[in-house]
């Protein structure tokens, strides 16, 4: 009974290590938009994490988000970019955005991996997914982190 008794103490320690052990691998921070001025609907959010090349991973996630050709002036799609540290402002892809059969919820979502660390993200309406500067059509934008 005495040994049984000892593991039951222990049960609570172990259980909280584990937990402690998964948590520290994988931190990630989720950063929020801010509200829109342009599509004030639109909602979402940025998973900013590393992976075990000690790169960053972003994970994009946005709702209410209207097609970029109902915006005024109307644009072609819609741009991710990623304000670093110490490299400037980067492009980080396009985002790709729909409704599904059984919602008419415009959804985007967004994954990438860089080896920046991001400092503020934000989304702009473009007519070009190639360009190198954000145009001044800025969608939604978290803060400086």
């Amino acid at each position: 009974m005495k040994f049984f008794s000892r593991r039951v103490m222990r049960l609570p320690f172990i259980i909280l290590t584990i937990l402690f052990l998964f948590s520290a691998g994988s931190c990630s921070t989720k950063l929020k938009f801010a509200t829109s001025t342009i599509v004030p609907a639109a909602q979402g959010s940025v998973k900013v994490g590393k992976d075990d090349n000690d790169n960053y991973e972003l994970d994009l996630n946005i709702l209410h988000l209207t097609e970029p050709s109902r915006l005024s002036p109307s644009k072609k799609l819609y741009v991710v970019w990623m304000e670093t540290e110490n490299n400037g402002t980067k492009n980080v892809g396009q985002l790709k955005s729909g409704s599904s059969f059984f919602s008419s919820t415009l959804k985007a979502s967004f994954h990438t991996v860089t080896s920046f660390k991001p400092k503020r993200v934000f989304l702009t309406a473009e007519n070009n997914a190639a360009i190198q500067s954000p145009g001044s059509q800025v969608i939604l934008t978290t803060n400086s982190n």
